[in-house]
């Protein structure tokens, strides 16, 4: 029994990775079954994830996610509310895709990141039309921002990676109206432009900007044009613009 208990003990995987306060610590590392795991330190222990599907590895009535299960559900009947144990089971899933999300970003693991931002959002958009619970959706609605800020920031550093630095600031441009835009919906009497979450994503692409050396964008070239009733100017900015969206 001795032996059994050692060989299930942990100790030896948190003595040689230590917890840090403030810092998020996440590392992916091959299972026993040779599957890659996705695990993050805590102060007491540890969080093991699935790096696909639901987190937690389970599979709701035979589905990927309860996300999934839900949206198969309402392909034969787009009338069907949630139930209390829906919303449980909801509620289960935002927070180990919160917690898995997170652990991408610190990984710089952005196309998985931007993943489970997706999944989230489509979750948070299933609550708002299958429930009759303000409070609940709202419970839910107060996070869109942050989670589309998450996704927003994932999407710019996906473009600075696989394209150019003009590319990763088109994306935060888009990103931050896609914000406002939410806010908006959410939020109307909010001031937007002193929000945290809008300042940090401006302060990204005028960092990247500056590190860049990148003025105008060509989109931000287009819209002064059109602003300004420059049409033959912005004529041929479209088409630089296709051009470099379309290369043949």
């Amino acid at each position: 029994m001795a032996s059994e208990d050692q060989h299930e003990d942990i100790d030896h995987i948190l003595k040689t990775w230590t917890f840090e306060p403030g810092r998020l610590a996440a590392r992916l590392v091959t299972a026993a079954d040779g599957r890659d795991v996705l695990q993050m330190r805590i102060e007491m222990g540890l969080l093991q994830m699935e790096t696909s599907g639901r987190p937690d590895g389970e599979k709701p009535f035979g589905f990927n996610s309860y996300l999934e299960y839900l949206q198969a559900q309402y392909v034969a009947d787009a009338s069907i509310m949630l139930t209390d144990d829906d919303c449980l089971e909801i509620d289960r899933e935002f927070v180990q895709l919160y917690h898995r999300r997170i652990c991408w970003l610190a990984l710089r693991e952005y196309d998985r990141a931007v993943r489970d931002a997706d999944h989230t959002l489509a979750l948070m958009d299933v609550c708002r039309e299958h429930s009759i619970d303000e409070e609940w959706i709202d419970s839910h609605e107060h996070f869109r921002p942050f989670v589309m800020f998450h996704r927003i920031q994932a999407k710019a550093l996906i473009e600075l990676e696989k394209h150019t630095p003009e590319h990763a600031i088109e994306e935060l441009t888009m990103g931050v109206e896609q914000l406002r835009a939410a806010y908006q919906d959410y939020d109307p009497e909010s001031d937007f432009e002193e929000d945290e979450l809008h300042v940090r994503l401006i302060e990204l692409r005028e960092t990247l900007r500056e590190q860049f050396e990148v003025g105008q964008t060509l989109n931000e070239q287009l819209a002064d044009a059109v602003a300004n009733e420059r049409y033959e100017q912005a004529a041929k900015l479209r088409d630089r613009i296709s051009k470099r969206e379309n290369p043949r």
